[in-house]
């Protein structure tokens, strides 16, 4: 059950993207031009699911149960530190040379659109890079 409720969210959540046009870079590009001929349909898209996540986060956090049964793992509040930062500058930088973000690309990628293709490629090398130095960081002793 858990599997196919996955991927029913993850088949509305595409459809959503590809509606909305956040699988378009030229759409996302046009929005992100803040100074030239600026496409504002998109900050209507995000300000909707913002609405709708924080109804569902604020339903889920009273919960202990899913709707199917799984246990409940909502993320812990963090304090925002230099990696957050620089991580979501580095976000940031890539969307707007792009136009894409990872959910975007994937459905794009299905899409088969080249440039979706280069951009999951990177993405996968950064992530793999990342997951290489995180684990050559020196572990802290436990005391």
């Amino acid at each position: 059950m858990l599997v196919f409720t996955s991927l029913l969210a993850g088949l509305v959540f595409g459809l959503g993207l590809i509606v909305s046009g956040m699988a378009n870079p030229a759409k996302v590009l046009g929005f992100l031009d803040l100074a030239g001929a600026w496409d504002p349909s998109l900050a209507f898209v995000m300000a909707g699911a913002i609405a709708v996540g924080a109804v569902a986060f604020a339903l889920a956090g009273k919960r202990s149960t899913s709707l199917i049964g799984a246990e409940m793992r909502l993320p812990a509040a963090r304090p925002t530190d230099r990696r957050l930062v620089a991580g979501s500058v580095m976000f940031g930088i890539g969307w707007g040379i792009a136009g894409f973000c990872p959910g975007p690309a994937l459905v794009a990628l299905g899409m088969g659109e080249t440039k979706a293709l280069i951009f999951v490629g990177a993405m996968l090398v950064g992530m793999g890079l990342f997951e290489l130095l995180e684990r050559r960081k020196p572990t802290l002793a436990a005391g």
